[in-house]
């Protein structure tokens, strides 16, 4: 299978996340290139040297991660469940010993492998890179699971910059701390006179109170618990830096601006929405729920399902593929998933991905309406249902109308906690982008608290 960047994915769909898998990194081209594989902990931090796995550590605590060299790279084995559980993701990275960068390579080529099983691969050429001096090419994630991301962006700064971002730093930076703790030792020891040697003696106390200073540096190198939205647009989709103000204005009044989540978006695609699609208004929604899965996720993506009579769960919607999330062939993917209404059968589906999630998922339910009385039945148990479950969805109502049981949401009860909200927008294009987060985030805080509060969201 051949992988493509930004692409991500539950890793055991294709491997088997209990046994040995092969990840080798090779890299043509004319400078030297070095691999390293380190595991990060939930804050995404480089908190344990002993998960920083290369040439001069070739292997974790308990062989978990081992590291070998193969021409052009390194062949790294990793068994995923068998890593404690401090550790939340591997970064598997490539960086140049001395002159060149990345848009000089000939190839990058990474291969995950098991026995029995098809590989996954991925090949990229200097084409596909600038500046960088080092670069992220994978990662696995815990999240419901071990996943994968195609990351293959990096840093011009090297494995230095690399390293601060995940809090560390790179040996040449701190290895000169321990130096002067030895001079006053072997200035000390040839003193011949009786009356100095007391002298010499407080010097190495003196020396050795400041030696813890050098400790808190890799400290002010950790990366804040959210990087501000607009830096993160301005890397992954420069477009839609604009949407940053808008959002953050929101957040901040609502207190979400350090809240992780899982977001998603579904979307209708039966045949009453054509209209929406030929005029843009379905790009248009994806570009403005994206920005809100880059603030709240840790992988900046945004999981993405159409449904028609049938459902189908697409690529997560990233900074690199958001412009295509709506395929220019749009209708031809309605007909293949048919024309019709089937809210209980996407629903289903998003309650199985999200149900054991660690992380509360938002999702964004996007309808025209025409649900049939037949389905309200279902769609109800599935609320209430999911009520157990750190899942809060937040249904629109986009130039549409007959939405049925979606305006009576707040009504249902015997829920655990109130989970879900509907509003509809009677024309899309004249809602601002102030009034569109203002009404998506209302009650989504509230379910936060409560959802905490009652233990349905595990903190």
């Amino acid at each position: 299978m051949e992988l493509q960047r930004g692409m991500r994915d539950k890793l055991d769909k294709y491997l088997s996340t209990a046994q040995p898998i092969g990840v080798t990194l090779s890299t043509s081209g004319g400078a030297v290139y070095d691999c390293c594989c380190f595991g990060v902990d939930g804050a995404d931090k480089l908190s344990d040297d002993r998960y920083m796995i290369f040439y001069n550590q070739t292997s974790s605590p308990a062989g978990e991660m081992s590291y070998a060299e193969v021409g052009g790279g390194a062949a790294f084995t990793i068994t995923p469940d068998m890593l404690p559980p401090t550790i939340a993701k591997l970064v598997f990275t490539v960086s140049i010993d001395g002159a060149g960068t990345m848009g000089q390579i000939a190839s990058h080529t990474v291969t995950i492998a098991q026995a029995g099983r098809e590989p996954l691969t991925m090949t990229l050429a200097g084409t596909d890179f600038a500046n960088e001096k080092a670069i992220i090419s994978i990662e696995f994630y815990r999240k419901d699971g071990w996943r994968f991301r195609v990351v293959a962006q990096g840093f011009d700064g090297g494995l230095a910059e690399l390293l601060k971002h995940y809090g560390g730093e790179a040996a040449e930076d701190s290895a000169p701390a321990p130096t002067p703790a030895p001079v006053p030792v072997q200035q000390t020891a040839p003193a011949p006179i009786p009356a100095p040697a007391p002298t010499p003696a407080p010097a190495p106390v003196q020396q050795t109170t400041p030696a813890p200073t050098p400790a808190p540096a890799p400290l002010n190198l950790t990366k804040p618990p959210k990087v501000s939205l607009e830096k993160k647009l301005k890397e992954t989709a420069p477009s839609l830096v604009k949407l940053a103000k808008p959002i953050m204005v929101e957040l901040e009044k609502k207190d979400l601006t350090q809240t992780d989540a899982r977001v998603a978006l579904v979307m209708d695609i039966s045949g009453s929405m054509s209209e929406s699609y030929r005029k843009g208004i379905v790009q248009d929604i994806v570009n403005k729920i994206l920005p809100l899965a880059i603030q709240f996720d840790d992988d900046g993506e945004l999981d993405f399902w159409y449904f028609g009579s049938k459902c189908r769960r697409m690529p997560s919607v990233n900074g690199q593929n958001y412009k295509t999330a709506v395929p220019k062939k749009w209708d031809e993917l309605m007909a293949s998933l048919g024309y019709g209404n089937n809210e209980p059968l996407v629903m289903r589906e998003v309650v199985e991905e999200y149900r054991n999630s660690r992380l509360p998922a938002y999702v964004i339910f996007i309808s025209d309406g025409g649900i049939r009385s037949s389905n309200e039945f279902d769609i109800v148990s599935i609320i209430s249902e999911s009520a157990k479950y750190p899942i809060f969805w937040q249904f629109v109502g986009v130039n549409g109308s007959s939405y049925g049981i979606f305006r009576k949401l707040d009504d249902l009860t015997g829920r655990v906690v109130d989970n879900a909200d509907f509003f509809a927008l009677d024309d899309y294009k004249k809602v601002k982008e102030k009034e569109l987060y203002s009404r998506l985030l209302n009650e989504f805080p509230g379910w936060l608290k409560e959802a905490s509060a009652k233990g349905v969201i595990r903190n």
